[in-house]
């Protein structure tokens, strides 16, 4: 039972990894990361420490309008306080500076996690860039009445 109940709190803390980040929450996206976390996205280099990690988030994202993180967790494997996760993404983003064309992600999530006092958090990220590409908007968005409502709109 113990196993069931742990696979289900990793799930639920990789779900809110993915979530945090779409409604730009970042002290909710840094609540699921270790403090002493390593994590790699794609070729960017390292980033270490959990309040490094959040903000360089939110730094890589501050132009973001909005952003849908689509994510399938495949694995999870747990040996008592560790566990390892492989997650499918793909994450669709449109930012500021080119609000007619979406950024799309195709990429694997390679994770560890460890049970804290707090719960699950976790502690090492790679992310696995297998695909990218930008998008353009057609008619279909005006034939629709646009974009909304946006319920995770940024201030």
């Amino acid at each position: 039972m113990q196993t069931l109940q742990d696979r289900i709190a990793i799930t639920d803390v990789l779900h809110k990894y993915s979530s945090a980040i779409d409604s730009f929450d970042y002290a909710a996206v840094r609540a699921t990361l270790a403090d002493d976390i390593w994590a790699q996205y794609g070729n960017s280099e390292p980033v270490t420490g959990g309040d490094t990690l959040a903000n360089w988030i939110a730094e890589a994202t501050a132009t973001v309008i909005w952003q849908h993180h689509m994510l399938s967790v495949y694995e999870v494997t747990i040996d008592g306080d560790r566990a390892k996760a492989l997650s499918y993404l793909t994450s669709h983003q449109v930012f500021r500076e080119n609000p007619n064309a979406a950024v799309i992600l195709v990429a694997r999530y390679h994770d560890e996690l460890r049970r804290t006092e707090a719960g699950w958090k976790l502690s090492r990220r790679v992310m696995e860039v297998l695909w990218g590409e930008s998008r353009a908007a057609d008619d279909l968005l005006s034939q629709i009445g646009g974009r909304g409502p946006n319920v995770w709109a940024r201030d």
